[in-house]
């Protein structure tokens, strides 16, 4: 540890005290072993003191040194790294429900599987957090405003339909307005409270087709950072995912490949994760490390327990090994 590792260093001048006793003990010790050597006759000597002290004597002052020494640190208010559940942020959780995503690569369905998973992770954010959900194809909408009730959250996860097209700007610039509306209700501090979007999708953009469009991926991508929102994104299913698209010369199948790229960039853009997941145990690893990073922060907190329940312990063996072996306190 540092000094600055603690919230009252100067606490820490005490331990002068216990080497100070310690020295103190060691020489009151050293001269009685002097005082003990003026015997010139020593088979006098022990027949007046026959029993000669055990170095196990010694053990109840020491214990009792030693547990000053940890409440001494303790009384300095040692920190350390805390995990904290997060309080008053915002997720909006935003899922692709273009016609791709009716693959079965990912069994049943890259849907269904996403539906599963989406759940998981609705139950175990933190309570603390408001969580939204956005569905997208050629479109986005708000299903469900930030809010802990989980059960409305997975009750509109159940009920998510399919749809042509996939608007992925546009689903990040909804996020970013219901984010703002949340804030703004909230209120409480000049500082919004910290938000989060997590995008999961199998595809390419194509609406608008340029990515760097007015409402396109990688601008919303841009808008997001500048709110300090930063986006994971998770790449869901596989290169060779396909699906059947029936028109008037029948059945066609269409391949619909993950496009890694562009949700990598558009996690870069926005300051935050990209991750790819080609199967439900892989998008539920994904979701459990994200649950980690978005439901608790790292502050430093006061760590003085352990300190405190060992220097208890030490001072309390000591007095009671010294009843046992002295039968009076050292």
């Amino acid at each position: 540890m540092s000094l600055t590792d603690f919230a009252s260093p100067w606490w820490l001048g005490f331990l002068l005290v216990v080497i100070a006793l310690t020295v103190g003990y060691v020489w009151i010790q050293r001269r009685k072993q002097k005082h003990v050597l003026r015997f010139s006759n020593m088979e006098l000597l022990e027949s007046v003191a026959p029993d000669r002290p055990n170095r196990l004597r010694h053990v109840p002052t020491a214990l009792v040194l030693v547990g000053l020494m940890f409440l001494t640190v303790a009384l300095a208010g040692p920190t350390a790294d805390q995990r904290v559940p997060r309080n008053r942020a915002t997720v909006m959780l935003v899922i692709d429900v273009s016609l791709s995503m009716e693959a079965t690569d990912v069994e049943p369905t890259r849907l269904a599987a996403a539906q599963d998973a989406a759940k998981s992770f609705a139950d175990g954010l933190t309570p603390g957090i408001n969580l939204g959900l956005v569905a997208f194809a050629g479109t986005a909408s708000v299903l469900v405003s930030p809010t802990a009730n989980r059960e409305a959250t997975k009750s509109a996860i159940d009920k998510l339909q399919l749809s042509e097209r996939t608007a992925t700007g546009e689903a990040i610039f909804t996020s970013l307005q219901s984010i703002d509306t949340l804030g703004a209700i909230l209120g409480g501090g000049d500082a919004a409270p910290p938000a989060r979007i997590v995008l999961l999708s199998d595809g390419k953009q194509t609406v608008p087709q340029n990515l760097d469009d007015p409402r396109g991926g990688y601008t919303a991508a841009r808008a997001a950072k500048d709110k300090n929102v930063p986006i994971s994104t998770i790449s869901f299913g596989t290169s060779y995912g396909s699906v059947e698209i029936e028109d008037e010369a029948g059945v066609e199948r269409v391949p619909v490949p993950v496009d890694d790229p562009s949700l990598r960039e558009i996690a870069d853009l926005s300051g935050g994760s990209f991750f790819s997941a080609s199967s439900l145990e892989d998008l539920r690893g994904v979701y459990d490390t994200l649950e980690e990073q978005i439901g608790f922060e790292i502050t430093r907190g006061d760590a003085s327990r352990p300190w405190l329940i060992l220097g208890v312990l030490c001072i309390s063996a000591g007095l009671g090994s010294a009843l046992v072996m002295r039968q009076r306190l050292p």
